[in-house]
């Protein structure tokens, strides 16, 4: 039996390793963008020490722009800031005056509890069911004679069952509360929510028998799943999530016609979807808030016009050709050898965020040290990257990295204006 051939071929760009041709990689390496060259200075004009995740707002303002074009074509629908993507006061009051919104949607009863506070004509609806014990904390918390906002007007509970609308029944008896309570509804997704006509109805039943207690004050219909579907599967799943959700609609409006005399906030889409939505009718409120700082997660043909508004800056800390795995330091000369892009090791200050390297060109993270202290990266001799330089990292998403660096940095034209900080959170 004929062994197979493994051997490799130095300068010759191509590799036989058992049987198979092997292609070298080419050099990644790539000079710093003007763009990061500019951030860069004014970090260090700014003597900024620390891991810090910036804010682009010439480029927000572009995406503002994109998004409020949207919607003065659609002058039947409200824009809901998420505010678990934007989760910053000075941030959301941004966007907010700029996209002349008041409508929130929150996920977290800290959140709930600091735009109750701070904004008093704010329009508030929960984007997921809450347990219980936290809407009886934030009611514990109340101090309705100090506090404009006004619950029983301005606030949205979301339910996604029969047993969680008696649960908070039974809270509103007990304080002698009215809840405003919005049904979450399973358009596709399958995340939870009514889906089926039979329990629906009963939900709808219990608001209706307890007026004094619960007012219904809409929908909300999550289609995340769309986005995910490629081509005609997306746009045919699309149909069916507006025929599911239009379903839910016009079984309230047989049943309870007379709820439709007040405004009823029917809410769907998402950033990967609310551009779908200028065609349909049911929805009138759709919530969107990471493409306005599009992280890496939000790169989507549909969301081509948004520009990435965020950005990790971190310094590097040490930088030292491959010296290979502890104990097999034989194979950083062999790696640096077959792969250029493997040929040096940058440690930076922190690390293991939900981020991808971003400038300079050329940078991977090495899975050999994925350290949340000091994460290495490898990448060529030639990048033009040295120890105490800036490495900018592009976050994946926002909702989880914005909270991990206490303040935000504003930028705008190159230039530091503001650290805003971010909302207390201690969870998601």
């Amino acid at each position: 039996m004929t062994s197979r051939r493994t051997f490799l071929k130095a300068g010759a760009g191509v590799a036989l390793l058992g049987g198979a041709w092997l292609a070298k990689p080419q050099d990644n390496a790539g000079a710093v963008e003007p763009y990061f060259q500019g951030l860069s200075s004014a970090l260090d004009r700014a003597d900024v020490t620390h891991p810090s995740l910036l804010i682009d707002l010439d480029k927000l303002d572009q995406n503002l722009a994109v998004l409020n074009a949207f919607f003065s074509r659609q002058p039947d629908k409200t824009y809901r800031i998420v505010v678990k993507s934007l989760p910053s006061p000075d941030l959301l009051d941004y966007i907010a005056k700029r996209s002349q919104s008041q409508a929130y949607m929150v996920f977290h009863l800290p959140f709930l509890q600091a735009l109750a506070k701070a904004k008093p004509d704010a329009d508030i609806l929960f984007g997921k069911p809450m347990p219980v014990a936290s809407a009886a904390a934030f009611y514990q918390s109340w101090q309705p004679q100090s506090q404009g906002f006004v619950p029983a007007e301005q606030l949205q509970w979301l339910i996604d069952s029969l047993p969680r609308l008696e649960q908070y029944l039974q809270l509103a008896k007990q304080q002698g509360l009215l809840l405003r309570v919005n049904f979450e509804i399973d358009v596709g997704l399958h995340r939870g929510g009514f889906n089926e006509p039979a329990s629906f109805a009963k939900a709808l039943e219990l608001v209706a028998a307890n007026p004094e207690h619960l007012q219904f004050s809409g929908l909300m219909g999550y289609d995340a799943h769309v986005s995910k579907l490629p081509g005609f599967l997306g746009d045919r799943e699309f149909i069916q999530v507006q025929a599911r959700y239009r379903a839910y609609v016009e079984q309230i409006r047989s049943a309870y016609p007379k709820w439709f005399e007040r405004p009823l906030c029917f809410n769907g889409a998402g950033s990967p979807t609310f551009l779908r939505y200028g065609d349909v009718t049911q929805v009138n409120d759709l919530s969107v808030g990471s493409c306005l700082l599009k992280p890496l997660d939000f790169d989507l043909p549909i969301l081509a016009e948004f520009e990435p508004a965020a950005a990790i800056a971190t310094r590097v800390l040490k930088k030292q050709v491959n010296q290979g795995v502890p104990t097999q330091e034989w194979l950083g000369s062999v790696a640096s050898w077959w792969d250029p892009n493997q040929q040096v090791s940058f440690f930076i200050y922190g690390g293991k965020w939900l981020a991808a390297p971003w400038s300079p060109p050329g940078l991977s993270f090495n899975g050999l040290y994925d350290s949340s202290n000091q994460q290495g990266l490898s990448g060529s001799a030639q990048l033009p990257l040295a120890v105490d330089d800036w490495v900018f990292l592009r976050p994946l998403q926002s909702e989880a990295v914005l909270l991990q660096f206490g303040h935000l940095l504003a930028m705008r034209n190159g230039q530091l204006l503001a650290r805003w900080p971010v909302l207390g959170a201690d969870g998601p």
